[in-house]
């Protein structure tokens, strides 16, 4: 029996990147988490210690904060891009670059210039890959998207054995966190207003789809943005059911018609789906 060395990577994760460009008295914030992976050549470093293939985490670190000087920040996808074309452009024993960017959101203060509001709970992301070979993948995203319809939600008929005790439900509130993954067919001219529009659609497949299911809502979504969006070919999205209980009130003499909820945090159902073109290309590494 032989004993080999598997696939393998190393790099610097979530290095904590925040991007200030000052246009006269107006100021523009970009916050950041950026993690790089690097792969390759590496069998010597891994079999004898040999480091002479390896690009230290901490340059790889350095490198996000200088080519955010150098470069700037606009879209996550295209400094992502960047990034990865620079580690295997230059670095010999490095064939493979994945960067993953979470970017979280902030909204100016009217009365200023400088001042900030953190916007919620909600994130942008994006994962890309390059290659030598000139191969590339682009991954967008976003999760913690809090969406919930107060009405227009429906489950029953469901399989039931023994252990059944959920009653059927013709009216119920539908509540989940979204986390969606996008994977781009090509080229896409502007990954910004490629994220607006994808979440757009998202959001109003949720809003307007008279739900029997969650499952159901979550194909409903996907297939609205591939439906209107045709730089994408595949979306993945993981759904978690946040239940909301209507209280029984009768102990209290009060009735209860779909007004007072528990909003449960766990345990949860958790949907999860991926919706795609029948044509898309193979994904090839997009998902690693």
């Amino acid at each position: 029996m032989a004993i080999i060395l598997g696939p393998n990577r190393y790099g610097k994760a979530e290095t904590r990147l925040v991007r200030v460009t000052r246009d006269g008295e107006i100021h523009h914030l970009k916050d950041l988490n950026v993690s790089t992976s690097l792969s390759g050549d590496m069998e010597a470093v891994h079999l004898t210690g040999d480091n002479a293939a390896v690009l230290p985490t901490d340059t790889q670190k350095n490198t996000v904060y200088a080519f955010a000087r150098k470069h700037g920040v606009d879209q996550i996808e295209d400094f992502a891009l960047l990034l990865a074309r620079h580690f295997t452009g230059s670095q010999p024993a490095v064939r493979h670059a994945r960067v993953e960017i979470e970017e979280y959101a902030w909204d100016r203060v009217p009365v200023t210039g400088h001042s900030f509001t953190r916007r919620g709970g909600e994130v942008r992301t994006c994962v890309v890959h390059h290659d030598r070979d000139g191969r590339v993948s682009v991954v967008s995203g976003l999760k913690d998207l809090v969406l919930l319809n107060t009405t227009g939600s429906e489950f029953h008929g469901y399989a039931v054995d023994e252990y059944t005790t959920l009653p059927p439900a013709t009216d119920r509130v539908l509540a989940t966190a979204v986390h969606a993954r996008w994977r781009h067919a090509g080229d896409t001219p502007s990954y910004g207003d490629s994220y607006a529009r994808v979440r757009d659609r998202l959001v109003a497949a949720f809003a307007g789809t008279h739900s029997l299911s969650l499952q159901q809502t979550l194909y409903a979504m996907g297939e609205r943005a591939l439906a209107e969006c045709p730089e994408i070919c595949e979306v993945r999205l993981a759904l978690p059911n946040r239940h909301h209980f209507a209280v029984d009130l009768s102990p209290f003499g009060l009735d209860n018609d779909n007004e007072v909820f528990n909003a449960a945090d766990r345990p949860y159902g958790l949907i999860e789906g991926t919706v795609l073109r029948d044509d898309a290309p193979e994904p090839g590494f997009a998902w690693e």
